[in-house]
């Protein structure tokens, strides 16, 4: 459960707002799902089923992009997909120079349409969900088991339930330069809300937070948020995917956390911080040894704990060390960073919290 105080931050009336630093693509023709359950994580349905969230990963298993597959029908009603992800530069190569790669001889048309759609997600209204089912592996992955006979993604063209956690409520595209039909009973925010909106449901996404070819899409809850499926036939990255679910162990995980000094308690915050200094992205996250009143051993250096991600009014993602975190738990150790200069140039620590919605690890 979230600090007290950050309960503020979050918006619980009807509230749409534009998605940042998202690009759309075109896929059609007679065999673009194939196409694309080859080469996504996710299980793509032949005929098209409806929407989903799913990532495309490396060979070696890393991250390369999250993405949300809209369906979407043409005058003579056939089926599509339109592709929203995120195109800041990166490690990686381009998707849409990596997509045409692969298409070879398969009957597929890929085209960027960004300029056609803008990406909104529209959340706070009085739908309950209720609570989720998980399924877990030894190995510490954990995949929702979804809660309803239809699709859970939802049915419904160029839309999707975002149900990435408990919460998110919808994302869907519309005409560029033009307000979704939401406005007209909805709350009309801001990029940052929605941002901030994620995090407090500790949500990443984009290059900020799964960096491509250097986030495992574990750590980064990609099975928590229902975008990797470890059933299906080949696809790229699959090997070392599957061998993690089966034999490997999760040792990280991204989590939301408050940002504030490091002599200060989360529950000494009276006021959310509207004016928030801005955090350097990917820095580094120290794990400090907490050392009770006559505690003399030598205690061993603690492996680097992770590193902060996206951050929006003194509030965070963090790729964070498990072990670290339950030493946290304990009053044991604190994790904190350094800013060597900006705004925000000093010493800050950082301390998580678990989502309300968060899988509960079953009594053994």
């Amino acid at each position: 459960m979230p600090p007290t105080i950050l309960r503020t931050l979050a918006r619980h009336i009807p509230t749409v707002a534009p998605v940042p630093n998202r690009a759309v693509l075109s896929l059609s023709g007679s065999q673009v799902s194939e196409f694309l359950n080859g080469i996504v994580a996710s299980l793509v349905h032949d005929p098209i089923k409806g929407p989903l969230y799913t990532a495309f990963l490396h060979a070696q298993g890393r991250m390369l992009n999250d993405a949300f597959l809209y369906t979407s029908s043409d005058s003579a009603g056939k089926r599509s997909y339109l592709l929203e992800y995120d195109p800041r530069p990166s490690e990686a190569p381009p998707l849409i120079s990596m997509l045409k790669r692969y298409v070879l001889r398969a009957k597929v048309k890929i085209r960027d349409v960004s300029e056609q759609y803008d990406v909104w997600a529209a959340w706070g209204n009085s739908t309950v969900e209720p609570p989720r089912q998980w399924s877990w592996a030894r190995s510490g992955v954990v995949e929702p088991k979804w809660d309803t006979p239809e699709w859970p993604w939802g049915l419904q063209d160029e839309s999707i339930l975002d149900r990435r956690a408990v919460g998110m409520g919808r994302r869907f595209l519309v005409k560029k330069g033009t307000l979704p039909q939401e406005t007209s009973d909805h709350e009309l925010a801001s990029s940052d809300a929605y941002t901030l909106h994620r995090i407090l449901h500790g949500v990443p996404e984009g290059q900020t937070d799964l960096p491509a070819m250097q986030a495992f899409p574990m750590e980064s809850n990609l099975d928590i948020m229902g975008g990797l499926d470890f059933r299906k036939g080949c696809y790229v990255g699959q090997e070392l995917t599957v061998r993690t679910y089966h034999t490997g162990i999760v040792r990280k995980r991204i989590l939301p956390v408050v940002i504030h000094k490091p002599d200060q308690q989360v529950s000494e915050i009276v006021t959310p911080s509207m004016d928030a200094p801005s955090y350097p992205v990917h820095v580094s996250v120290q794990p400090t040894i907490v050392r009770q009143p006559g505690d003399n051993r030598t205690i061993p250096r603690p492996r680097g704990a992770g590193k902060l991600l996206s951050t929006c009014q003194g509030v965070g993602l963090a790729l964070l060390r498990l072990e670290h975190v339950e030493a946290v738990e304990k009053g044991d150790m604190r994790l904190e960073f350094d800013v060597e200069s900006g705004e925000s140039q000093g010493r800050w620590a950082v301390s998580h919290w678990w989502p309300d919605w968060w899988p509960r690890q079953p009594d053994e």
